[in-house]
C-alpha cells in the first residue's frame, strides 16, 4: 500500500523509511533506522528527483504509481548516483521505459557503471535551467558533497532546494516528514550531526562552496535525500552547516575518549573529568572499546577541546584508539586544543604516537600530557589538575 505525502500542490514526498536497517553503509549504526527521500514534480512535464535504496524498491514502486495517477514521468533527476538513491532506477526504468534521466555528465557516467543498460540520459551542465512548465528547475554543480557527480537542484518557481545529501539526517522519518513536526534539537540535532561529520565532513571546503551558492538563493523549501524536509526555519540547519563545514565546534566542552584494559586510564580520565566539572566546564567520557568511531568523529566536531587516554599496547597505541584517531584525522578535523594521557608500566610511548597521528590535522593546539606508569599516583593529581587549568585556558583563546 502507497504512502505518500504532499509537500505542495504539485510535489508529493514518495520516500520509503527502511527500520529495519541497523547499519547504513556497512559502517554506521541506526538504530532508528533510515529514510530514503524520493519526490515528483507534477507540472506539464513530470520529474521523479531521485530513487531509492534497493531495501525499499518494491514500495518505493507503489508510491511512484500512486503519486502520478496513472501518468508517465518525463525525467528522473538524479542529484547524487549513489546506489541508496539510484538502486531503485532500474526498476522504474522497466516501468516506464522512454523516461530520461537527467543529471551531470558525471552521474551518468557512474550510473553506466552501476547499472549498464540502454539508458536514455539528458545530461546537464552547472547552472543550466530547464523548464518543466510551471516550474524551472536550475541545476547547480555540488562536486563531492558527496560525490564528485553531485548536483543539487533549484526550483525557480517555488523556491525549493533539492540538496542531495546534504541537510541529511539518520533516522526514519515514521510519518513525521518536516522538521518542524519533531523537536528537532532535542531528538534529531544529534543524529544530523553525527550524519554530516562521517558522511561529508571531510569535505568542509565544498560544503562551504555549495552554502555559498546557496545564499545566493530564495529557499522556502529543503528537501534532502536523507532526513526531514525544511520548510521552517531553514537557518537553523544553514548555521549548522556553515559551522561543521568551518570546523568550527559547536560546544565548549571537551570529549575524554579513553581506552582501557584494567580500568587504570579510566580512573584518570574520570577524575580529569571531575576536575574540569569543578573549573565549570562540561566533559563527556566516551570509552574506544565501546562506541563506535562514527560517535568520535562527531563529538569531535562538537567540542571545542579533545582528550585521548590511553595505554601503550604491543609498544604502539591501543588498537581501538588508534582507530579512533585515525578515524578522525582522515575526516579533516581542526580548530582544536587536545590533551593527552598514556599509560604504560614499562614503556609509556603511547602518546608520541597519538600526537604523530594527531598532528596532520591543521590548527591543532597541543595543550598537554600527562605520563602513567601502570597507574596514576597521589602525586600525579598535581599534574593532572594543571592539565585541568590548560584545558580550561584553551577553550578561553
Amino acid at each position: 500500500m502507497y504512502s505518500v505525502r504532499n509537500i505542495s500542490d504539485d510535489l508529493v514526498y514518495i520516500g520509503c523509511d527502511d527500520r529495519r536497517c541497523g547499519i547504513f553503509e556497512g559502517v554506521y549504526s541506526v538504530p532508528r533506522g533510515m529514510s530514503y527521500n524520493s519526490y515528483v514534480l507534477n507540472d506539464e512535464k513530470k520529474v521523479i528527483f531521485d530513487t531509492a535504496d534497493k531495501a525499499v524498491t518494491e514500495k518505493y514502486i507503489e508510491n511512484v504509481i500512486h503519486a502520478l495517477n496513472g501518468s508517465k514521468p518525463d525525467y528522473i533527476a538524479v542529484t547524487h548516483a549513489e546506489p541508496d538513491h539510484s538502486a531503485s532506477l532500474a526498476a522504474l526504468l522497466r516501468l516506464y521505459p522512454d523516461t530520461e534521466v537527467i543529471c551531470s555528465a558525471k552521474a551518468a557516467a557512474v550510473i553506466g557503471q552501476f547499472y549498464g543498460g540502454n539508458i536514455r540520459f539528458k545530461t546537464v551542465a552547472d547552472n543550466e535551467v530547464v523548464s518543466m512548465g510551471r516550474h524551472s528547475l536550475r541545476f547547480i554543480s555540488a562536486p563531492m558533497v558527496h560525490w564528485p557527480e553531485v548536483m543539487v537542484i533549484y526550483d525557480e518557481t517555488d523556491k525549493t532546494l533539492f540538496s542531495a545529501d546534504a541537510f541529511g539526517s539518520f533516522g526514519a522519518l515514521s510519518g513525521a516528514l518536516f522538521a518542524d513536526e519533531v523537536d528537532f534539537s532535542r531528538d534529531i540535532l544529534s543524529e544530523a550531526r553525527r550524519y554530516y561529520c562521517n558522511i561529508v565532513g571531510k569535505y568542509g571546503l565544498q560544503v562551504q562552496s555549495l552554502l555559498k551558492k546557496a545564499s545566493a538563493l530564495e529557499i522556502n523549501t529543503i528537501c534532502p535525500l536523507h532526513g526531514h524536509v525544511w520548510r521552517r526555519d531553514i537557518d537553523t540547519i544553514i548555521e549548522k552547516y556553515s559551522r561543521w563545514s568551518s570546523y568550527e565546534p559547536e560546544d565548549k566542552e571537551v570529549l575524554i575518549a579513553y581506552a582501557s584494559v584494567y580500568g587504570n586510564t579510566e580512573n584518570a580520565a574520570e577524575i580529569l573529568s571531575r576536575m574540569l566539572f569543578e573549573r565549570g566546564v562540561k566533559a563527556v567520557m566516551r570509552d574506544v572499546s565501546v562506541d563506535s568511531n562514527d560517535i568520535f568523529i562527531a563529538e569531535a566536531f562538537r567540542c571545542a577541546a579533545l582528550v585521548f587516554a590511553a595505554p601503550t599496547y604491543n609498544a604502539g597505541i591501543f588498537v581501538r584508539m588508534e582507530e579512533v584517531l585515525r578515524d578522525i584525522a582522515a575526516h579533516g578535523i581542526r580548530k582544536r586544543s587536545c590533551a593527552l594521557i598514556e599509560n604504560g608500566s614499562w614503556a609509556p610511548v603511547s602518546a608520541k604516537q597519538m600526537t604523530d597521528i594527531l598532528s596532520s590535522c591543521k590548527e591543532m593546539t597541543f595543550t598537554g600530557t600527562v605520563t602513567l606508569k601502570s597507574a596514576l599516583t597521589e602525586a600525579q593529581l598535581a599534574e593532572l589538575e594543571k592539565l585541568a587549568d590548560d584545558i580550561v585556558a584553551s577553550l578561553k583563546e
